[in-house]
């Protein structure tokens, strides 16, 4: 079996991120199973999270090595950008003491988004490179262009610095910094509430605990109660805190019912500085920090908009 070679053994604390873009099961098969056996042999972790059809496909390749690589229905990981990240920032952590590489098959769910999932998605790809910089992450990232749109498939190559071509990994020239990376999303406003909505507007200053009891109350209204309702204020209470500390110190939220989930608008009149917002792990030793990253393990989908009228956040979480 052929091995796949990104860079030399000594730089194994050095991330590698890549996008197979495939149109077979054999072509995926091919390099996912070099991929998963090329780990084993050297005793890294190896983690497979994809569809269901693929697991069964790379199971059945890979024989009996498949018991020493642990396979999770893409399904089930791929429920939120940032609780996703987390995931595989705690994943890594937790196995990095005992392998010299963490080896990741990572394949998003992209069927079903909305333009505005699907921007968020595609920023939490290009995400990964700051994220797990530095550390012993090797992630390989399938996008099966059989069934997914030509944007997203193009989308991957300005994400993941190396695209996996069969066995042969080199250089994407579409790839785009991600302190630089945008999508076209990000260069329109995000849209009002839905028509016909009724929607409940707060306004705030340092008061934050008037505030909170008013947002709690409306979210009463909408059926959140217990630990759903709890997650859903320290949310808002995280974005509307950044507001008076750096925003200018007053602000807006607007709340109401879209079907199943919650929208819950945060606006203040200040502009947003800080690079990479919430998709970076917090330093566990310095205090304070830790707002949009929790605020992005709480919710479902977080947006921002900064700019000359100030900064846009929108909030989406589900109410069950």
């Amino acid at each position: 079996m052929s091995t796949i070679t990104a860079q030399p053994a000594d730089t194994a604390s050095e991330l590698i991120h890549q996008a197979l873009i495939y149109d077979t099961d054999q072509a995926f098969l091919s390099a996912t199973t070099a991929f998963c056996l090329d780990g084993l042999a050297r005793d890294d972790k190896v983690l497979a999270v994809t569809t269901d059809a693929n697991i069964e496909l790379l199971r059945a390749a890979l024989g009996d090595a498949a018991g020493r690589v642990e396979f999770v229905a893409a399904r089930e990981w791929y429920e939120a950008p940032g609780r996703t990240l987390a995931a595989y920032n705690s994943y890594v952590n937790t196995h990095s003491p005992a392998h010299r590489r963490i080896r990741i098959i990572g394949e998003p769910v992209w069927h079903g988004l909305g333009e505005r999932q699907e921007a968020e998605w595609t920023r939490y790809e290009s995400m990964l490179n700051v994220a797990f910089a530095g550390s012993p992450a090797w992630i390989v990232c399938p996008y099966d262009a059989r069934t997914l749109p030509g944007r997203i498939v193009a989308d991957a190559r300005r994400t993941h610095p190396n695209l996996l071509v069969g066995l042969h990994p080199r250089v994407s020239h579409d790839y785009s910094d991600p302190a630089a990376f945008t999508h076209p999303a990000d260069h329109h406003p995000l849209p009002p509430p839905p028509a016909g909505t009724e929607v409940t507007t707060i306004r705030f200053d340092a008061d934050l605990f008037r505030m909170r009891r008013l947002v709690a109350a409306r979210a009463a209204t909408f059926g959140l109660s217990g630990e759903r309702a709890e997650r859903f204020l320290l949310a808002v209470n995280e974005v509307a805190t950044n507001a008076v500390e750096h925003g200018g110190g007053h602000g807006e939220i607007r709340l109401w019912a879209d079907g199943p989930a919650i929208g819950c608008d945060i606006v203040d009149p200040g502009r947003m500085e800080t690079p990479f917002p919430g998709y970076l792990p917090p330093d566990p030793t310095v205090l304070g920090g830790h707002g949009l990253w929790v605020v992005r393990q709480v919710c479902d989908l977080l947006e921002i908009r900064t700019g000359r009228p100030g900064t846009h956040f929108r909030l989406h979480l589900s109410r069950a």
